[in-house]
């Protein structure tokens, strides 16, 4: 998703807990306080890096831990993950294809076109590339991820 702004935010917690998000993951510099999401239960995590980039190996051993954690070891919860770059557009957009292909073993191409179909524009050609040679981490399987 793209980022919130302190006027909207209320907006965007109203949507995060319609779709039973508890964790949101920021990968862009901070542009409102935590305080807010904290109130309404949804747990913020920072894992910011470079615009036009791809992920660090720091924030990717984050993120994996992350999705891991809500999403497979704790699949009974239905719980979400909410994840958002300034347009969302890049950044969120590239974790997202790593879960996939971590998580679901989807092949990275399957990957970036099942998520420029939900989101048009997404992901730069440099973090195309990036994704095309992308080595899995982790065993992958059984996340029941998805992208709303």
């Amino acid at each position: 998703m793209d980022c919130p702004r302190p006027q909207n935010l209320h907006l965007y917690i109203k949507e995060l807990k319609k779709h039973n998000v508890t964790d949101v993951v920021r990968v862009c510099s901070p542009t409102y306080a935590a305080t807010d999401l904290e109130s309404a239960g949804v747990s913020l995590h920072d894992m910011a890096y470079d615009d036009g980039t791809s992920p660090p190996d720091n924030v990717i051993d984050e993120w994996l831990k992350l999705v891991n954690v809500r999403m497979v070891q704790s699949s009974r919860t239905g719980g979400a993950i909410a994840v958002h770059c300034v347009a969302g557009l890049g950044r969120a957009p590239v974790l997202v294809a790593i879960a996939l292909i971590e998580f679901v073993g989807m092949d990275p191409v399957v990957a970036v076109d099942f998520i420029r179909k939900n989101r048009r524009g997404a992901i730069n050609n440099k973090q195309l590339l990036y994704l095309e040679r992308y080595e899995r981490k982790m065993g992958g399987g059984g996340c029941g991820c998805g992208i709303m």
